[in-house]
C-alpha cells in the first residue's frame, strides 16, 4: 500500500510537469505543426505515386466507362465480385493490351519490310509523274521537275532514299521504346482495374455522397456529366479509333502491304484527325497499283471506305452525340498534350481529361446563364 501511495504521488507530481511542457506551445502553433506534418505526409504519398499517375488515371477511366459491362458480367456470375472483376480484367486485356503487344512484337520486322519496299521501289525508279501536275498553278512545274528528276536520276533517288530511311529508323526506335513503356503502363492499369471493379461500389457511393455534400444537386449533376462524358469519349473516340486501327492492320495484311501491323497502329493514331487514315490508305493503294496488283489496290480502297469512312461518319457521331458532342480541337489537343505529358498512354488519357473539363465548364456556365 505504501508503494502504491508513493507511485500515485509521483504521478500527480509529474502531471503538472507534463501540462507545463504542453503549455509551451499555443493552440495555433500546435495546429500549424499538425498541418505541416500532414502536408509532408501527403507530399511523400504524391512522390511515391507519381511514377504510376498515368496508369492509375487510365485505370479509373477504364473502370468508369465500362462499369455497365462489369455489372452485367457480375450478374451473370451470381454476384461474385472478385470473379467478375477477374473476368472483366481479362476481357480488357484481350481488347486493349493484345493489339499493342502484337504491334510491339512485330515492329522490327514491319519496319524492315517497309524499308525494303521503299528501297525496291526507288531502285526500280518511280513512274513518271502525270502531266496534269505541270498544270497546277505556281507549284505544279516545280513538283513536275522534282518528280521527273527522281524518276530519271539514280543519284537523286539514292540521296532521297537515304534522307527518308535514316529518320524512319530513328522513329522506329523511339516508337519501340514508347510502345514498350506504354504496354507496361496499360498492363499495370489493368491490375488497378481489378481492384476498382472488386471494391468500386463503395468508392462510387462515397464519391456521390461527397459530390452531393459539396455541391448539392448541382454537384451530383456535374458528377453525372463527368460520367457520361468519360463513357462517350472512351467509346466514341478511343473505341472507334481502336476499331479503325485494327481494321486498318487487317486490311493492309490481307492486301499484302509491307508493315501491316505498323500501318494499323499508325491508322489508330491518325484516326484522331478527321480523314487522317487517308494519308496511309492512299499511298498504300497507289503502291499496290504501281506494283501491278490492281485488284488488291481496288480492294484496299473499298476496305478503307468501309472500315474508316463508315466508322468516322456514322458510328462515331452516333456515340458522341450521347454526350452532347466534344469539339474536335479538344480531342486533338488532348491526344497531343497527353502524349507529351504522360507518354504513349497519354494518347488515351489526354482527350478524356480535356473532354471532362470542357463538359463540366460548359454545364457550370449554362447554370449561371439560366
Amino acid at each position: 500500500c505504501a508503494e502504491s501511495a508513493m507511485e500515485g504521488g509521483a504521478n500527480k507530481m509529474d502531471e503538472p510537469a507534463a501540462n507545463a511542457g504542453a503549455g509551451k506551445y499555443s493552440a495555433g502553433t500546435q495546429a500549424a505543426i499538425a498541418i505541416i506534418a500532414i502536408g509532408l505526409l501527403l507530399f511523400g504519398c504524391v512522390l511515391v505515386l507519381a511514377p504510376f499517375t498515368s496508369a492509375i488515371l487510365w485505370a479509373i477511366i477504364l473502370a468508369f466507362s465500362t462499369w455497365g459491362i462489369f455489372g452485367a458480367i457480375k450478374r451473370m456470375l451470381g454476384g461474385r465480385a472478385s470473379l467478375a472483376a477477374l473476368a472483366m480484367t481479362l476481357l480488357l486485356a484481350g481488347i486493349v493490351v493484345a493489339p499493342f503487344v502484337i504491334v510491339g512484337n512485330s515492329l522490327a520486322g514491319n519496319v524492315s519490310d517497309v524499308i525494303e519496299a521503299i528501297r525496291r521501289t526507288f531502285a526500280e525508279g518511280p513512274p513518271q509523274p502525270p502531266q496534269w501536275i505541270n498544270d497546277v498553278p505556281v507549284i505544279g512545274p516545280h513538283i513536275q521537275d522534282y518528280l521527273s528528276g527522281l524518276a530519271n536520276d539514280q543519284n537523286a533517288r539514292k540521296e532521297f532514299l537515304h534522307n527518308l530511311i535514316a529518320p524512319l529508323k530513328v522513329l522506329a526506335l523511339e516508337l519501340g521504346k514508347a510502345l514498350g513503356h506504354g504496354i507496361f503502363e496499360i498492363s499495370l492499369s489493368l491490375v488497378v482495374c481489378f481492384f476498382l471493379y472488386r471494391d468500386g461500389e463503395a468508392a462510387a457511393a462515397r464519391l456521390e455522397s461527397a459530390a452531393y455534400r459539396v455541391g448539392g444537386a448541382r454537384g451530383s449533376r456535374l458528377l453525372e456529366v463527368a460520367r457520361v462524358t468519360v463513357r462517350g469519349v472512351v467509346q466514341g473516340i478511343l473505341g472507334t479509333s481502336l476499331i479503325q486501327g485494327v481494321g486498318g492492320g487487317v486490311g493492309f495484311w490481307i492486301a499484302g502491304v509491307p508493315g501491316a501491323f505498323l500501318l494499323g497502329f499508325a491508322t489508330f493514331v491518325l484516326s484522331f484527325v478527321p480523314l487522317g487514315p487517308l494519308l496511309l490508305w492512299a499511298p498504300a493503294a497507289a503502291w499496290l497499283y504501281y506494283q501491278g496488283a490492281t485488284g488488291w489496290a481496288i480492294f484496299l480502297v473499298i476496305w478503307s471506305i468501309i472500315s474508316n469512312v463508315v466508322v468516322e461518319q456514322v458510328l462515331k457521331p452516333i456515340i458522341i452525340a450521347r454526350t452532347g458532342g466534344t469539339p474536335f480541337l479538344i480531342v486533338l489537343f488532348g491526344a497531343l498534350g497527353g502524349a507529351l505529358i504522360f507518354g504513349f498512354i497519354g494518347v488515351f488519357i489526354g482527350p478524356v481529361l480535356l473532354a471532362v473539363g470542357y463538359g463540366l465548364i460548359d454545364e457550370w456556365s449554362e447554370d449561371l446563364t439560366s
